[in-house]
């Protein structure tokens, strides 16, 4: 008896399904020495991709959040040839290569994510859901903060305007 007992816990720890699950720990960019301010985590759930972050030692106030398309936070020369932080991370992920910015509730580029604001201590903890993507989707690939809000728009700022890239963390 017992040892049928164990067969039927053994069946039934199998047929639990497990979530998959992406972690991304941030750093500051542009820092000889880049400080982890935080993470974010990202969960497939039946309500969409599960994005929760907790971050620290943000700048108070808004700032544009994507998942950007190459796993690096690397610095690279702009079209002006200056060095860029976590330019490597190349462009917002677009995998149906709409070029349109448009928000996460849009019909544009899938690497939208709202914007974070950050309170007078630096901090924020974000939780929402993103339809139309997964965790296979977006693995190896980053997540970026900029300094500026995002208005998911093109105008008058390509890509809202969130401007430089102050964090970074790759997907993993």
């Amino acid at each position: 008896m017992k040892q049928g007992w164990l067969i039927i816990m053994a069946i039934l720890a199998g047929c639990q399904t497990h979530k998959p699950q992406a972690k991304a720990d941030i750093y500051l960019t542009g820092e000889a020495d880049a400080s982890k301010i935080g993470y974010v985590i990202f969960e497939d759930t039946p309500q969409g991709l599960s994005v929760k972050a907790d971050l620290k030692n943000l700048p108070a106030g808004a700032h544009g959040f994507h998942i950007h398309e190459n796993p690096d936070c690397g610095a690279m020369p702009d079209k002006n040839g200056e060095m860029q932080p976590a330019l490597a991370a190349g462009g917002h992920f677009d995998p149906e290569h709409t070029g349109a910015h448009l928000g996460p509730h849009g019909n544009g580029h899938k690497g939208d994510m709202p914007a974070i604001n950050a309170a007078a201590d630096g901090s924020a903890q974000v939780q929402f859901f993103l339809q139309g993507l997964t965790v296979d989707e977006i693995k190896n690939r980053s997540v970026i903060i900029h300094a500026g809000g995002d208005n998911y728009k093109d105008t008058p700022l390509p890509l809202g305007g969130g401007g430089a890239r102050i964090a970074c963390g790759i997907i993993r």
